[in-house]
């Protein structure tokens, strides 16, 4: 492959376009109207604007990207991640045009893209599964009958989800029929497919990914794991690698879980197999994504793994370049999200122009972004501004680094997840290894964010006044709490918000 197209956009976009242009493959970008002047359209060889900024008719507008590619002599498409990278349709369409789709097969996507296929692949695997129905709920006895049998509480999933959307928490058995109608009609919604299932709800798990890496010449590898359990409704905000808890047996017995499972569906490229793990470390297959994951990052940095490269390598159809011997844990790496989102206000969305943009460097330090400085955060798509990744020689200095860097990225204009990163990152649930996820209902409430930033603002001024006092000669001491005392904490803050 000479040329690429990138079916993406923001950071996603211009990570795909950095190992493309280390390997020496030209890029193609295709972009909405919304994304005209974002720095991956400015980075990619070439570029073609593809639609009004609706993701429906733009970056889900598959017959338009293939277009494209065609009049631009592209060899290959990668899709990120999102819009378009598990549609077994695209899959199929960018094959059937002469191109080459740089990802799994649609056959793989469609076995494990849906939930009840995956998980009987998985079950014919002799992998551990929770126990719950072998198919989709068909009538309200049937439901009924496999809530006692595994016991309450039970999990209403949808089959096509993700991201929470339908998905209901059942611990009445007499509100049983009303939770699927709203579930399915939820996940009819969302997914236009309202197929359901029920599963025991496993109270306090922890959220445990593997990486994995295929072939098209039947290996198939596993790149540890990462622990993804710090989540605001059902979608990840903090992952790392590895996990704080897995001993070397568990890794080994998940991750050869996860290499059967690909094998399973004949896996080729990079992909994730998620597992819950509950309070006694027994595992349980969840689903497989059949793509790059957001959080892919932290496994690099862990195994030194360029997993974009090897993913067009291995479309190339080349062998993977590593066996499992070969592969090493390393250190330890953070990633937290950074979303234009309000966690004082229940996560809420936020929207508006960054005033200011500086993000972090220094040792440890990789961020992963789409935005510039005096660029609009549209409401069109999903609010990650970037990704924020650190790496340690152990799991304490990646945490260390992360607060540094937290403390350093400088991003005004629009409310954003960083606050609540840093008290992620400073909770002494979160140090210690020992949380769930359910870690944002058991820990967090908006109020912790103001007083912590009153916190600051106080030690800020105490400084201040300080070094004042020092320079004048003076010996009373200053402290935070004195100054809050003061009425010129407040006034200043006051001018400070100004």
């Amino acid at each position: 492959m000479k040329k690429i197209l990138v079916a993406n956009r923001g950071e996603i976009a211009l990570r795909v376009m950095r190992t493309c242009r280390d390997m020496g493959i030209k890029t193609v970008a295709v972009f909405s109207e919304a994304d005209r002047k974002a720095p991956f359209v400015a980075y990619a060889d070439e570029a073609v604007c593809i639609g009004p900024p609706e993701s429906s008719k733009s970056y889900l507008n598959a017959d338009k990207i293939i277009e494209v590619a065609k009049k631009l002599h592209v060899d290959g498409i990668h899709p990120g991640y999102g819009f378009l990278s598990e549609n077994a349709a695209f899959s199929d369409k960018v094959k059937n045009a002469g191109l080459i789709f740089i990802g799994p097969s649609a056959e793989a996507m469609r076995m494990m893209g849906d939930k009840l296929s995956a998980k009987h692949a998985a079950k014919k695997h002799n992998i551990p599964m929770v126990p719950g129905s072998d198919g989709a709920i068909t009538n309200t006895k049937e439901a009924i009958e496999i809530a006692k049998n595994v016991g309450l509480p039970v999990l209403i999933k949808a089959s096509a989800g993700g991201g929470g959307k339908g998905m209901r928490v059942v611990e009445d058995i007499n509100l049983l029929e009303e939770q699927i109608k709203l579930a399915s009609s939820e996940a009819k919604s969302a997914f236009g497919d309202g197929a359901v299932f029920i599963e025991r709800y496993v109270k306090s798990p922890r959220h445990i990914e593997i990486q994995v890496m295929g072939d098209n010449h039947g290996n198939a590898v596993y790149l540890f794991e990462r622990e993804c359990s710090v989540q605001r409704r059902h979608q990840k905000v903090i992952e790392e690698a590895p996990s704080s808890v897995l001993t070397p047996a568990i890794r080994k017995e998940m991750g050869e879980c996860a290499v059967r499972i690909a094998k399973a569906c004949n896996y080729s490229g990079a992909g994730t197999v998620e597992f819950l793990l509950d309070e006694n470390l027994n595992f349980y297959f969840l689903e497989m994504n059949t793509r790059l994951q957001v959080e892919h990052p932290v496994t690099e940095m862990i195994t030194g793994i360029d997993l974009v490269k090897e993913q067009i390598n291995v479309a190339r159809g080349n062998k993977i370049s590593f066996k499992q011997e070969d592969l090493k844990i390393i250190g330890h790496s953070i990633e937290v999200r950074v979303y234009a989102e309000d966690p004082a206000n229940n996560f809420l969305p936020d929207i508006g122009k960054l005033r200011v943009y500086n993000p972090p460097k220094g040792p440890g330090v990789r961020v992963d972004d789409g935005f510039e400085e005096g660029m609009d955060i549209p409401i069109y798509y999903d609010s990650m501004i970037s990704k924020l990744i650190t790496y340690g020689a152990n799991r304490q200095e990646a945490i260390e680094r992360m607060i540094r860097a937290i403390d350093e990225y400088k991003i005004s204009g629009v409310e954003t997840t960083l606050a609540f990163c840093k008290f992620v990152m400073q909770h002494k649930a979160f140090t210690s290894g020992k949380f769930d996820t359910h870690f944002v209902t058991h820990y967090f409430k908006p109020e912790m964010l103001n007083a912590s930033a009153d916190n600051e603002e106080n030690n800020m001024l105490a400084a201040l006044v300080a070094d004042i006092f020092v320079s004048k000669g003076a010996k009373k001491q200053f402290t935070a709490t004195s100054v809050s005392d003061n009425k010129s904490a407040s006034n200043w803050r006051k001018r400070r918000d100004l």
